[in-house]
């Protein structure tokens, strides 16, 4: 029999408690949520990202290195199939093992249906103070035992902080339940950034208080979670949600609608063609801006969401201000 001498065994115990003190490995989707968990993890470990900043969620190829970060995974967080569908059989061949959480089917996420037609209805709220709460008669809560078919809603559902505010409690009681000694951390870690989002959400509102009347058309259709929590007004997207290309029915649709309403701002997206944008504004006035729902141009990390939320906001009130 091995005699182990006092160092020897004070070494063993702190190795043992070293290993048992490891942190799950983490998967996650897209930027905005890479952060949200990266808030969560913060001080215990850093979430992989599969999908690189910069790159559209709708048509995404997995390289070596992002197959890699699912496969050593043990537990995926994601929007869910509504925004990635061929996320699906990549977390289902080579995260087998791991816990997949699909946040849009988690209780207590308000979800929108997808808007018809290339041009919208104004959102209607019953008063000043209800822009940060009410909700259109197309959105709904998430029940605890409800499930949907995938399709029909809205994928962009972190756009809207109170989403987010839900998910950072679902994304800390998850990753305790794999990991409780780190759980008091986990969830210290998502009341604080509850607390700070709902400043944040405070701060947007007050800065976006005197544009809620002014129209302005998006590249794609990604905005309405952050329109509705913020009541501005949107008057139509040059693309679907899914970012599919538009018809040249749809173009006429838009145009008509700008000269109608006289839209005077209009945004484009880094992931996408922007000369779609000046073909449909050829001739007009229109001031033009940038809007990025995935914050690409954003360092990852848990600072990347308040920031992206904060960009959106600047980009707006920079478009709708008058000069």
């Amino acid at each position: 029999m091995r005699k182990l001498f006092p160092g020897t065994l004070l070494t063993s115990m702190l190795l043992a408690g070293a290993a048992a003190a490891e942190p799950p490995s983490v998967a996650t989707d897209i930027p905005p949520v890479q952060s949200l968990v990266a808030r969560v993890m913060q001080g215990v470990g850093t979430p992989d990202l599969i999908i690189r900043p910069g790159a559209s969620p709708h048509d995404y190829a997995l390289r070596p290195s992002e197959a890699a970060a699912l496969q050593r995974a043990d537990i995926v967080f994601w929007i869910g199939e509504d925004l990635t569908p061929w996320l699906e059989g990549p977390i289902s061949e080579l995260a087998a093992g791991a816990e997949s959480v699909q946040l849009l089917e988690t209780p207590g996420t308000t979800e929108l249906t997808f808007r018809g037609g290339a041009t919208f209805e104004p959102h209607s709220h019953s008063g000043e103070e209800a822009h940060g709460d009410d909700h259109d008669a197309h959105s709904e809560e998430r029940g605890h035992d409800e499930h949907d078919h995938h399709g029909h809603h809205d994928p962009h559902a972190w756009l809207d902080p109170e989403n987010a505010r839900v998910w950072l409690d679902v994304i800390a009681g998850r990753l305790s339940a794999l990991d409780p000694e780190h759980a008091a951390t986990y969830a210290a870690n998502a009341t604080a950034g509850r607390a700070e989002l709902e400043s944040l959400s405070q701060d947007i509102n007050a800065q976006l208080a005197g544009l809620r009347d002014r129209p302005f058309i998006v590249f794609h259709d990604a905005y309405q979670y952050f329109e509705n929590r913020f009541g501005l007004a949107a008057a139509g997207a040059i693309t679907l949600g899914d970012a599919t290309a538009p018809g040249a029915a749809r173009i006429a649709e838009i145009r008509d609608k700008v000269a109608a309403l006289g839209v005077t701002c209009a945004f484009s997206e880094p992931q996408f063609n922007p000369g779609l944008l000046r073909t449909v504004f050829q001739g007009e006035t229109t001031k033009t801006g940038v809007l990025d729902p995935l914050g690409s141009d954003i360092p990852t990390g848990p600072g990347l969401y308040p920031q992206l939320l904060r960009h959106l906001a600047n980009g707006l009130s920079d478009c709708l201000t008058d000069d």
